[in-house]
């Protein structure tokens, strides 16, 4: 199976580029599942008719992360959409659902998990660790993705060695840049720390540069927007066998 995951979508820029390469680049490498990050969509937060978008666009499953409620309109939608997933970790207080088994093109099944880590990040989640071993032991889906949502690198890249050979891949999303530590751990888990952003190429983690500098220097009242320009979209491509379970390669990619 062939497992695309695209990093945080920012501003319907993000969204635009998404709309333009999605489609055709599934279709060039015979993807089989596809995962969104799309909490930032908005700025902060996603909003429904985005959601749609995404969905149209070709995404099969979208992923949140700390601005999973900054929009209010979220905290219904969530809870009719299947395939929409806010941290698993989250407290049962929050609507929606945190994982969920999925069936991708080739007709096999799949599992994912979403996570928010809490190194560095001002939440009130619970342990990623020990919610990933509660959801892993329900699961009989052979393979099985792990999204963390994390600042941390240490924190995700933890987490993937103690998945290690009990899911197929963990990946990390969050920073909005991509790193360039992929591998397959020695029990078969292919792991990248963070697979970037979709987003404005010439800005500060898709905002404009200049008021991110201005907010830095300490100008008061300013608040942030979306930079505008050419786009990038950033992710990774996974491939995994369908009867172990374990990933076979690990790619990053970026496409503009």
């Amino acid at each position: 199976m062939l497992i695309f995951t695209v990093g945080d979508v920012v501003s319907d820029s993000g969204i635009r580029l998404l709309e333009k390469t999605l489609r055709p680049f599934k279709k060039l490498k015979g993807i089989h599942f596809t995962i969104v990050n799309a909490e930032n969509a908005s700025g902060m937060g996603l909003v429904p008719e985005q959601a749609d978008r995404i969905y149209n666009a070709g995404a099969d499953l979208i992923t949140l992360g700390n601005h999973a409620f900054s929009r209010r309109e979220m905290l219904s939608y969530v809870e009719d959409q299947p395939y929409i997933l806010r941290p698993e970790n989250y407290t049962h207080y929050n609507p929606g659902k945190g994982h969920g088994v999925y069936v991708a093109e080739n007709g096999q099944q799949l599992a994912v998990i979403c996570l928010i880590g809490r190194v560095f990040m001002q939440n009130q989640a619970e342990n990623p660790f020990f919610i990933a071993d509660r959801v892993i032991q329900k699961l009989d889906a052979k393979i099985k993705c792990v999204e963390i949502h994390g600042e941390a690198t240490s924190e995700k890249s933890a987490l993937a060695w103690y998945l290690d050979g009990r899911v197929s891949v963990v990946y990390g999303t969050h920073t909005h840049v991509q790193t360039a530590d992929e591998r397959i751990l020695p029990k078969g888990t292919g792991y990248i720390s963070d697979i970037g952003m979709t987003g404005p190429v010439d800005s500060v983690l898709g905002m404009d540069p200049e008021t991110s500098v201005e907010r830095l220097l300490g100008v008061p009242q300013i608040k942030y927007k979306p930079a505008s320009g050419a786009c990038m979209l950033q992710g990774a491509l996974f491939e995994v066998d369908d009867n172990t379970g374990r990933c076979l390669s690990v790619e990053r990619i970026r496409l503009s």
